[in-house]
Order: structure tokens, then sequence, then C-alpha cells
């Protein structure tokens, strides 16, 4: 992998890097304190102080798993690439080792939690095989390894395999199905009703990430009706402005609208 660009962060860094045969994927290498990691117990996600941590605590490496991507959800910036492909369980793995390269300071063994975001580029159910050996790889070599999958839930995905360190992530972003549909513009998205019945073995309940783009997109009966509390934790995510998302007229969304006031 070639570095081409990269953005700096209090806490961490996203790059942008180019496959052997020049198709851009992006990794990012972010760390928060540890006691983030208990939203649910603690009733609330926000940092209690300016202290950020480090990679000892919670050291979290988010990789893509195809190099762009088919689907076109409105608010996402790898839309804007016209080409895409799988790429591999090795380029995967280039990837996470691109970020342990750079941090030789710290071993992900030490941390208190090292955590694989496949949340990039791409829909992870899309490369599944690539993805399960990057897993089984990965865990060889660091078995305190969490894995987080981020899925627009396709019609068809075998979750029977999701247990114990890894978890499921499902881009919900509107509890109404047409909205859905609309945000998220491809044939074979599984119905809200069939997400409101998956049921994993993981240490973790599934998240259902919702990106609010309106009021209309959340509603509090529909998500009670559907999604099983014991089984399912929320989060809310904002919009990162980016060219799709300003051609589709999205704004700041919700959350980053509610901040701001």
């Amino acid at each position: 992998m070639i570095e081409k660009d990269k953005r700096c962060f209090k806490n961490g860094v996203v790059y942008a890097l180019e496959t052997d045969d020049g198709m851009p994927v992006e990794v990012t290498d972010t760390f928060l304190p540890f006691y983030t990691k208990d939203a649910i117990g603690r009733g609330q996600n926000k940092l209690d102080s300016n202290d950020l941590g480090s990679r000892n605590e919670r050291w979290m490496v988010g990789v893509s798993c195809m190099s762009g991507c088919p689907v076109g959800c409105k608010f996402c910036a790898t839309g804007q690439l016209k080409d895409w492909r799988l790429i591999s369980s090795k380029e995967i793995i280039e990837q996470i080792e691109f970020v342990l390269d750079k941090n030789p300071q710290y071993d992900p063994n030490g941390s208190q939690e090292f955590k694989i975001n496949y949340t990039r580029m791409g829909e992870p159910f899309f490369n599944i095989y690539a993805v399960k050996k990057v897993i089984q790889e990965i865990d060889k070599k660091y078995p305190n390894t969490h894995h987080y999958l981020s899925t627009i839930g396709v019609k068809g995905s075998d979750i029977s395999w999701i247990k114990d360190n890894v978890t499921l992530q499902i881009s919900l972003h509107s509890l109404d199905e047409d909205r859905r549909k609309e945000l998220i513009p491809i044939n074979n998205l599984m119905s809200l009703e069939e997400l409101g019945q998956i049921r994993t073995k993981s240490n973790l309940k599934t998240t259902l990430n919702l990106t609010l783009v309106d009021e209309k997109d959340f509603d509090i009966k529909r998500l009670k009706e559907l999604f099983d509390p014991e089984y399912f934790f929320v989060k809310l995510s904002p919009i990162n402005p980016n060219a799709v998302s300003d051609e589709n007229k999205l704004g700041l969304g919700i959350v980053e609208a509610v901040n701001l006031v």
C-alpha cells in the first residue's frame, strides 16, 4: 500500500492509500479513553474531560473491505469514485499492518481494547469471504481483537457466524422503509422487520447506526416495535459533509444540528 494523503485529528489519523494496481482505499487510526467502551452502562457516550486517552486504552483501526462501493448511499463520499472492486484479504491486512507500522511503540496485545472496524469503503458482506479470512488471521496474531462489521443489511447475508469477539452494526438511517431505500439505493436490502429479527452470539449487542438526515427519519414508536433493546443498541451519527451529501442537499443532519444549538 502506498500512502497518498492523510488528515490528522486530535485522536488519530485518516489515511488515503493506494493498492498496487492504483485503486484507492481509506484506513483510519484512532484512539479513545477506555471508559468510552461502556456507553450503555454509563448511559451516555460523552468524554468526561479533554483527555483523549491513548492507543494503550481503546485503539481502533478502520479498514476498507472494498475499493470504492457500488451502493451509492446519499451521504457517503465513496460515491464520488467511478470505479470499484473487491479487495483481497491480503490487502485488508496490509491496511492494518500499515497502521501498526506507523505506531511501533504500541502493541495491540497490550491495549485494553484493540478493535478493527470494517466501516470505511465498501460493504463487508459483498466481500465476506475475504473479511472472514482477515478475522481468522488477525485473531491468530492478536487474539484479543474486537471485530466490528458495519453492514447496510444485505438480503440473504449469513450472520450465523457472528459471535464472541465479532459484533454487527446495521446502517439503519431511517425508520421509514421507503426513505431508507432512498438513502441506501440498492434493491436487495433486508426490510426493517427482517433486521429486527437479527440475533447474534456476539459478546456485545448489535448496533443500530442512525445517521439522521431529517426528524422524520426517527420514529421512537417504530423503533420500539421493531428492535428489542435486549439485542440492539442505538447509535446516532452525524453527517460528515462532502460533495455527495452536498449534491443531495442533505445538510448537516439532525445530530450535528442539535450540537450547534
